[in-house]
C-alpha cells in the first residue's frame, strides 16, 4: 500500500508534464502577418496565435520582442540574424516593437500605425470572426483628408471623413453623421488604419444591417495656445468639445451632404474618447441625439460610484426627462478588460440601472482593452444607428 502511494503522485506527475510539453509545444504553420510590408516574410503568426519575429542584427548583444508588456528573447543565429517566438497571443490587433541592445525600436517588417504615442509595429493575430471587418467584393465608401485651421488651437488640424458608397453618385441624397473618437495616445488615423472602421460600414451598409451614413474621425487632443511663460508653466487646457462643437461640424455639414440635426448625428469614441465624447453629449443635447461609449465612461479614470448631479445637468433632473432626448445610449466593454474599467464601467452602469435610464450593454468575448473589442463595439453599435 505504501508503494502504491508512491507510484501515484509519479504517474501524475508524468501525466502532467506531458499534457504540459503538448501545451508548450509551437506548431510550425506560421504564415506571414497581413500588415506586414509588401514581400516580408516576418513577423509571422501561427494558428496558436503565436508571434515569430525576426531581423538581421550581427553586431548586436541582445534582441528582444517586446508584445503585450512581455519580453521574449531572440536567439542569433550563423548569420546575426535573430529570431524567437511569442506565447500565444489574443486575437486582434496589437503594438509591439523589438529592444535591440536597450534600445526600442519598429519591426522594420511591418507597416507603421500610430499609436501608444508613436508611430510602431503592430501584429494582426486572425480572430474567428474577422469576416465582419475583412476587405470583401462589396462596394466601398470613401475616407478623405479633410485639413482645416482651427482658431482655437491657432493651429493646422485635420479629421478623416468616410462617406459611404454612391455618396459621390447620389448627389442628391443626404446623410446622418457619426462623430468617431480614438483612444488615449493614439489619433484620427486610428479608427480608419487599426480598427478598420470604413471596412465595418461598407459591410454592414452592403448587408442592408446599417443605414449609410457620414463619419467623421478628429483627434480628441486639441489645446488652447500658450502664449506666455506662465501659460507654459501651467498644465495644458484642452479644448477640443470647443473645437468639436464649435469648428468641426459646422464645417462638415458646410462641406458634405449631411443631415444637419440632432436626430440624424451621434457621437461615440474608444476609452479616453468615450469619456470626452459622453461629456460632449451631456452638454450638448441639442447637437447629438445617440451615443456609444466603447472601454469608457464620464467617471472614467475614477472607479467608485459616480454622483449623479455629475451626469445629469439642471434640464435633466430624472432619468425620464433623458430617456426622451437620447434615442441610443449604447455601452461595449470587453470581458478580459484590465481592472479600472470593468469596475469604473460597471459604477457608471448602477447609476444608470438607478435613474432608470435606458441603455444597451455589449460584452466582447474573451478581448481586453484592444482593436478587436473596438471593432466589435463599432460593429454592433452602427447597426442601430439612425433606425
Amino acid at each position: 500500500m505504501k508503494n502504491n502511494l508512491i507510484i501515484v503522485p509519479i504517474i501524475f506527475c508524468l501525466y502532467f508534464q506531458s499534457v504540459l510539453g503538448q501545451e508548450t509545444k509551437i506548431t510550425e504553420d506560421f504564415k506571414p502577418s497581413s500588415v506586414n510590408q509588401p514581400e516580408k516574410k516576418f513577423p509571422q503568426v501561427n494558428s496558436q496565435g503565436r508571434v515569430r519575429a525576426s531581423i538581421a542584427a550581427p553586431n548586436a548583444n541582445k534582441v528582444q520582442l517586446d508584445l503585450g508588456g512581455v519580453k521574449y528573447d531572440l536567439v542569433k543565429d550563423a548569420n546575426g540574424v535573430w529570431t524567437g517566438d511569442s506565447n500565444p497571443q489574443d486575437e486582434g490587433f496589437h503594438y509591439y516593437q523589438l529592444n535591440i541592445d536597450g534600445a526600442s525600436v519598429p519591426d522594420p517588417g511591418t507597416l507603421y500605425f500610430y499609436g501608444a504615442g508613436r508611430l510602431g509595429s503592430g501584429i494582426e493575430i486572425p480572430a474567428k470572426d474577422q469576416e465582419f471587418f475583412s476587405l470583401k467584393n462589396v462596394p466601398h465608401g470613401l475616407v478623405s483628408e479633410n485639413i482645416y485651421f482651427s482658431k482655437l488651437t491657432n493651429s493646422f488640424r485635420r479629421c478623416f471623413i468616410y462617406t459611404p458608397p454612391g455618396y459621390n453618385e447620389n448627389i442628391k441624397t443626404r446623410y446622418p453623421v457619426l462623430y468617431l473618437q480614438h483612444g488615449s495616445f493614439e489619433d484620427e488615423t486610428g479608427w480608419a488604419s487599426q480598427g478598420k472602421a470604413n471596412l465595418i460600414l461598407d459591410n454592414l451598409i452592403a448587408a442592408k444591417q446599417a443605414n449609410p451614413m457620414i463619419m467623421v474621425m478628429d483627434n480628441g487632443y486639441a489645446y488652447k495656445p500658450q502664449n506666455s511663460q506662465q501659460d507654459k508653466k501651467e498644465k495644458m487646457l484642452s479644448v477640443f468639445e470647443e473645437v468639436l462643437i464649435t469648428e468641426v461640424i459646422s464645417m462638415i455639414d458646410a462641406k458634405f451632404r449631411t443631415i444637419s440635426n440632432r436626430e440624424n448625428r451621434a457621437i461615440a469614441g474608444l476609452s479616453m474618447g468615450a469619456n470626452q465624447t459622453m461629456r460632449i453629449m451631456m452638454n450638448h443635447l441639442d447637437t447629438f441625439s445617440q451615443y456609444g461609449g466603447f472601454s469608457g465612461t464620464s467617471n472614467y479614470p475614477n472607479t467608485d460610484a459616480i454622483d449623479v448631479s455629475t451626469f445629469l445637468d439642471g434640464k435633466y433632473k430624472d432619468g425620464n426627462a433623458l430617456n426622451k432626448k437620447i434615442k441610443l445610449f449604447w455601452l461595449g466593454l470587453g470581458t478580459k478588460e484590465p481592472v479600472p474599467f470593468p469596475k469604473s464601467v460597471g459604477a457608471f452602469r448602477a447609476m444608470l440601472d438607478q435613474q432608470k435610464i435606458k441603455y444597451v450593454y455589449y460584452q466582447s468575448p474573451e478581448t481586453a482593452h484592444e482593436w478587436l473589442t473596438w471593432r466589435r463595439c463599432l460593429y454592433q453599435f452602427a447597426s442601430k444607428l439612425f433606425r
